[in-house]
């Protein structure tokens, strides 16, 4: 159950940085209110999972997902550049989550 909490912070975290393109600096009242949202549930989510898994491991995890996510979620949403080195990278990425994932002996 941990992994699941993990996967989802980390899946509200894609949320939450893609939001704060939406905030315009925090100025912008209902975007500022969700990303506020999103920052607080996903942390949530995550110190609820390092209750039983390693710190290092889950923070890592949810650093990896939001951080693939978003570079995903902004060349799919934002028109950000989707070059070959950028996915080679975010394909890199994701295989260092799934190497902590599976060497953390939960």
């Amino acid at each position: 159950m941990a992994w699941v909490l993990v996967a989802v912070a980390g899946l509200l975290e894609v949320v939450w940085s893609i939001g704060m393109k939406y905030t315009d600096g925090f100025t912008r009242l209902w975007p500022s209110v969700f990303t506020g949202a999103g920052v607080a549930a996903s942390m949530l989510l995550l110190s609820q999972a390092a209750r039983s898994l390693p710190i290092g491991t889950a923070y890592g995890v949810w650093v990896g997902i939001g951080a693939a996510g978003a570079a995903v979620a902004g060349m799919l949403l934002l028109g950000e550049p989707a070059t070959a080195a950028r996915v080679f990278f975010i394909a890199l990425l994701l295989v260092a989550v799934v190497g902590l994932k599976v060497t953390s002996g939960h």
